[in-house]
């Protein structure tokens, strides 16, 4: 079973890979109806927006050839689209952050598992069980973060930025090529499988915490807003 975003695209022809899958489509449509009755509608219709991105613009076609184009995927998912949304439908009290923490860490590092991760890419059923996972999951978290008293939020979010960039590092450093559903979709890009994927790992080591930063700044800002009202 091929993947769900199709075969591997050529780089004459992978802007033209758009998905019209209208299931897809109407799945989207029903996420920005939802959208609209949130608290902050311009938020969630942001996250929406990266999802659209993510599955329906080219961006879903690259990231069959190219892990780093699949790391650019999953950091938009976890790291732009969960935060806007669960700030579009926060939580009322923080009562599960660690549990939530946890799960979405551990759903995180399992995809990144070679066995998995090369069943969801050949797979449909797998390949959207991998992306609801790692939505929820995320979005879960940041629901708690977001509702949390502002040390735990901080701890958490530096955690989450933290995990995110060792995972991007062991990627970098990993001396062979680990996902066999890679092995013959990049050199077509000129980029060796090895090479493609230390640049996965640069992506989530450096550019992929910038996100993770913003939001602890943003934090950090509300703490300290919260302090100087207290005093």
């Amino acid at each position: 079973m091929s993947s769900y975003c199709g075969e591997p695209p050529l780089p004459h022809d992978w802007l033209l890979r758009w998905n019209l899958d209208p299931v897809l489509l109407l799945g989207l449509a029903i996420c920005a109806a939802i959208a609209l009755r949130s608290e902050r509608p311009r938020l969630a219709l942001g996250g929406v927006g990266v999802l659209a991105i993510a599955f329906v613009s080219p961006l879903c076609a690259l990231s069959v050839a190219l892990f780093s184009a699949r790391a650019v995927h999953h950091i938009a998912l976890v790291a732009i689209a969960a935060p806007l949304i669960a700030l579009a439908f926060p939580a009322r009290r923080s009562g599960q952050l660690a549990v939530a923490l946890l799960v979405a860490t551990i759903t995180l590092w399992l995809w990144h598992v070679p066995t998995f991760y090369d069943r969801a890419l050949a797979n449909t059923p797998m390949y959207w069980l991998m992306q609801f996972s790692l939505m929820a999951s995320a979005i879960w978290m940041w629901r708690n973060v977001f509702a949390a008293p502002p040390v735990p939020a901080l701890l958490a979010a530096i955690f989450a930025m933290a995990q995110m960039g060792m995972l991007g590092a062991l990627l970098t450093f990993a001396p062979d090529a680990l996902y066999a559903a890679h092995a013959g979709t990049t050199l077509a890009w000129g980029i060796g499988p090895i090479a493609d994927q230390q640049l996965a790992g640069l992506i989530m080591w450096v550019p992929g915490v910038f996100p993770y930063a913003i939001l602890t700044a943003m934090l950090a800002r509300r703490s300290w807003m919260q302090a100087a009202s207290a005093a």
